[in-house]
């Protein structure tokens, strides 16, 4: 079973229509007081003063994603492709036999020394949890913390390295003020049974403490914990969809220093909201808080993916948005120096040789270069395509060499490459290389395009794309335009980008092939004005299709 974030909101926002005024959480609910740290501290990562440190008193800010492994068990290639993204951690999904089969535990110890030798710290969390007391199929936390107690020979000695997250949004929306107690207990226990780890705690609401119930009773669940060793995740979705209620929630941890990371957000529009992921990273920058995007890949609805099928060449404009944006994880990633992150390292790496370009189609291209070299090692290059003075970000790769796709048909594009190596020194730009895509192919395609829902300010689409070629088609782009201003908000079965009016299209898993004769349908929620018009042209992968 595939994480899908579509669940969650649903019962969410059902929630959130009985309640009025939730904008401000800070009027609701009142500051929480000032947290001392106390007890004995863990020999590894652990919490003073409200902030999260490494053994050595070096602060460490998480900046990373979610991982689905317990759904996509062989996927374990995903850890160094998100380190070679720039990741400095990764929250990693487990279950714990309540819902989902239990995660042996050679299996979590094979991901412990993943994660280690991929130099990212580990952040471990029991999904079964997710939504109790509104979701039927959910487990306790107590059940979650009898799993990790009969994991602590593989955990015992890794204080260094991971996080032990309790269970994922371990409340939902019925009577959420429930949480506290199982809360602690839950730590408590851990305790008892000889955990040193720093714990990480979920917020009820499904994750998003929409009644600020985690805010309100934050400081008596720190006080709980003897050690001072805990650290709370707020998630970051639809709720969160204006600056002053991220800034606010946000703030209200920092100034009671009481420490606090986002342990999931996403950014694209559904029919649920517009989250400000924009606002939650600036301010997770501005304070120093962690932040950990959700999530690699493999969503039953994919407009969260970060990266399509697991390709971290391929990553979608979520991906490019975590990874390569403004106080995205490239920019403000820095390594944990168990590893030797953020130490004396200030050389870069030599830049890489010019780029050449083969396989040169409408769509993609391949970029090669030779390599670049560095005093402590590479650990990934960063494509940008140049436009005059400015650079866009378009690819990043753990080799030198790269394939493009998604490229427009008979368009000159100008390319260059940087290295980067693990304390985030960056090399000088290699030089460019100018590449222009072919003409578009004849086209063997037939679309239909249908709205089969419409209400005042919204509609619902439908777009049936048929092969009507002799070879089957995979991996493809559908392109299109909207006259009237209408915009996409929620896609499934594929994922679309909107500039303007146009909007492009690329297939999730399970459309990613169109058979010879057959066809593949996609399903839209969009907004619109007083006209709708149906788009009059479509291409696919650059070549223009019939419409029926």
């Amino acid at each position: 079973m595939r994480r899908t974030r579509s669940t969650t909101l649903v019962r969410l926002l059902a929630g959130l229509a009985t309640l009025l005024g939730i904008a401000l959480l800070g009027a609701l609910f009142p500051a929480v007081a000032v947290a001392e740290p106390s007890g004995t501290r863990a020999t590894g990562l652990h919490i003073s003063n409200g902030r999260l440190l490494e053994a050595n008193g070096n602060d460490f800010v998480m900046r990373g994603v979610n991982h689905a492994h317990t759904w996509y068990p062989n996927e374990t290639q995903s850890l160094a492709d998100v380190k070679a993204l720039g990741a400095n951690t990764v929250r990693v999904v487990l279950a714990d036999g309540h819902r989902w089969t239990a995660n042996s535990a050679a299996d979590v110890a094979n991901v412990i020394t993943q994660c280690k030798a991929n130099r990212l710290i580990c952040v471990l969390e029991v999904h079964d949890t997710t939504g109790y007391g509104e979701e039927a199929a959910a487990g306790t936390l107590d059940q979650a913390a009898d799993y990790w107690i009969g994991l602590k020979n593989v955990l015992a000695g890794q204080e260094n390295y991971i996080i032990i997250n309790i269970g994922n949004e371990p409340w939902g929306n019925t009577n959420p003020a429930g949480w506290t107690a199982p809360t602690i207990a839950a730590i408590q226990k851990l305790r008892t049974a000889g955990f040193q780890h720093t714990i990480m705690v979920d917020a009820p609401n499904w994750g998003q403490d929409w009644q600020g119930v985690m805010r309100a009773n934050a400081q008596s669940v720190y006080d709980a914990d003897t050690t001072g060793n805990l650290i709370f995740s707020i998630h970051m979705y639809s709720v969160f969809d204006t600056a002053a209620e991220i800034t606010d929630y946000l703030n209200a941890f920092v100034n009671a220093k009481l420490p606090l990371l986002i342990g999931e957000f996403g950014g694209p529009a559904d029919q649920w909201g517009d989250p400000d992921e924009d606002t939650m990273m600036a301010t997770a920058e501005q304070l120093d808080l962690g932040y950990l995007a959700w999530s690699w890949s493999g969503n039953t609805d994919p407009i969260l993916d970060l990266a399509i099928d697991f390709d971290p060449s391929r990553l979608s404009s979520w991906g490019q948005r975590i990874f390569n944006g403004a106080n995205g994880i490239a920019q403000t990633s820095k390594e944990a120096t168990i590893f030797g992150g953020g130490t004396a390292d200030t050389q870069a790496p030599t830049a890489p040789g010019t780029p050449t370009a083969s396989a040169v189609t409408a769509t993609s291209a391949t970029l090669t270069w030779a390599a670049s070299s560095d005093n402590v090692g590479v650990t990934r290059y960063d494509v940008v395509r140049v436009n005059g003075t400015s650079e866009t970000a378009v690819a990043s790769s753990a080799t030198p060499s790269t394939t493009l796709t998604g490229l427009t048909a008979d368009t000159a594009y100008t390319f260059a490459v940087y290295a980067r190596d693990a304390a985030g020194n960056r090399s000088a730009r290699s030089a460019t290389v100018n590449v222009t895509t072919d003409d578009a192919p004849t086209g063997t395609c037939s679309v239909g395009y249908r709205v089969v829902g419409d209400w005042q300010g919204g509609f619902q689409g439908e777009i049936a794309v048929r092969n009507t070629g002799t070879a089957a088609v995979t991996g493809w782009k559908l392109g299109f335009t909207f006259a009237d201003g209408q915009t996409v908000t929620n896609m499934w079965g594929g994922t679309a980008t909107q500039s303007g009016g146009t909007v492009n299209v690329t297939p999730a898993s399970y459309t990613n092939t169109i058979p010879v004769g057959g066809s593949v349908s996609v399903g839209f929620i969009g907004t619109k004005g007083a006209t709708n018009a149906a788009p009059t042209a479509f291409t696919l992968n650059g070549a223009p299709c019939s419409t029926s």
